[in-house]
């Protein structure tokens, strides 16, 4: 959605290794916005963008507008079940059905052999990888790491919300899934005693508004009460510092 950052420039990098041309496509899509969200407040810098984007070596930039994807009387919708129904898709519920919607219509304009995504959202990355599977898209998903500063915090457009005060308290995030990831290699899986230490550290700083703090199996997002050894899981924060709703995840082996 543009006002790039390291995070996102990653996955051009990661692209630029796999295919013979890389095409980015930046978008603001108001269908994955509530009508109490931040849509027209979402952090854009077009000029900006470019410049980055040429700097990486980018092949295509596509900036549709808005009327280009979407038409006046637009009624058709694309939904992915289950999955959506919980955590993110709880807490904003018709957010998915418009980024389902609209990376439909971005694949078929742009018909990728390769698609892009960062795991800071891997609830979205999933989602996106089932709609995939489900409606036979010709398309391999590439789910690529989380960016962070040196300090931990993960890399956001909305990071640029944070006041100094709050940045520093926004750490308490990534200080939470460092703790989870110690407390699971050291053998404990129990979830609810790993995710109350957890809540322990981000209810720390006065400014932070937890969602959700929770441990899921990584191929559904179901919650996980006693982990399995050997099994996949994400251990999700979803949490605001001040006014500022931030995400962010560790995916780690029982």
């Amino acid at each position: 959605m543009g006002f790039l950052h390291r995070g996102h420039l990653s996955l051009i990098r990661k692209s630029k290794t796999q295919v013979d041309i890389s095409i980015v496509s930046i978008f603001v899509n108001p269908t994955q916005f509530a009508p109490n969200e931040d849509l027209e407040q979402y952090p854009r810098n077009i000029n900006k963008d470019k410049i980055l984007l040429e700097q990486e070596g980018v092949d295509i930039l596509f900036i549709p507008d808005a009327t280009e994807i979407y038409s006046s009387d637009f009624q058709t919708f694309v939904t992915v079940e289950e999955i959506t129904n919980r955590l993110e898709g709880k807490f904003r519920p018709t957010h998915f059905r418009g980024v389902t919607t609209v990376v439909a219509i971005l694949f078929n304009c742009i018909k990728p052999d390769l698609a892009f995504f960062g795991q800071k959202d891997a609830q979205q990355a999933t989602v996106i990888k089932r709609m995939v599977t489900d409606l036979q898209f010709n398309i391999k998903v590439v789910v690529c790491p989380i960016v962070r500063e040196k300090d931990g915090l993960a890399l956001s457009s909305r990071n640029v919300f944070l006041n100094e005060k709050q940045r520093k308290e926004a750490l308490v995030l990534s200080r939470s899934l460092k703790l989870a990831k110690r407390m699971i290699n050291s053998g404990i899986k129990n979830s609810d005693i790993i995710t109350k230490k957890m809540s322990e550290i981000i209810l720390s700083v006065a400014s932070s508004k937890p969602d959700y703090i929770k441990i899921v199996k990584s191929e559904n997002f179901e919650e996980e009460k006693k982990l399995k050894n050997g099994k996949r899981y994400f251990v999700l924060v979803a949490c605001k510092i001040g006014k500022t709703r931030l995400i962010d995840n560790l995916l780690i082996k029982a």
